[in-house]
């Protein structure tokens, strides 16, 4: 029987060669798939820059039907369709500014940075080693920002450490 080359786009399949997968490639069929798949995915934006760009579809309008469906070049989008995806637009608009603002990731961490220096100096002018340590221990949890602890489902790897910190055996062969 040979190989069947499945196209994911159109959901079919057929006999794998060079001539029908190019005839399928650059078939209408195909194209029209692959365009549907793709504006699938764009975002709300996108989406209203276009409509607002093209004009009312007449056909649409007066049938509420229109022989070309979504590859028709005039817009099938009724006033109040606009209107709902402007605000939709809008409330993620603010919502992405609203994430940029409660983060601040230039001021808040650059502060944080410079007392952090500050207790470390402070810690070292001491003097003593073991003041130092338990230190580190006793602030360890709430010297981190407390931007960067709100975000949810962090990797392991980017988390704070314990407060008493990591115990760790001397004997610990790695490897």
């Amino acid at each position: 029987m040979g190989k069947r080359y499945y196209c994911d786009y159109c959901d079919r399949s057929f006999q794998d060669n060079m001539h029908n997968r190019k005839k399928h490639l650059n078939g209408v069929q195909h194209h029209r798939s692959k365009k549907a798949w793709y504006d699938h995915f764009r975002d709300s934006s996108a989406i209203l820059y276009d409509e607002q760009a093209k004009k009312a579809c007449r056909k649409f309008l007066q049938k509420g039907i229109c022989d070309f469906g979504p590859n028709c070049r005039f817009s099938h989008m009724s006033e109040e369709d606009l209107d709902n995806l402007k605000r939709q637009v809008e409330d993620e608009r603010r919502l992405r500014e609203d994430a940029q603002d409660s983060f601040l990731p230039g001021r808040n961490i650059e502060d944080w940075l410079s007392r952090r220096e500050k207790k470390q100096t402070a810690l070292s002018v001491k003097g003593d080693l073991k003041n130092k340590e338990d230190g580190e221990e006793g602030r360890a949890e709430s010297d981190a920002p407390p931007q960067l602890l709100s975000i949810p489902d962090l990797p392991p790897s980017m988390q704070p450490p314990p407060p008493g910190g990591w115990k760790v055996k001397v004997n610990t062969e790695w490897g």
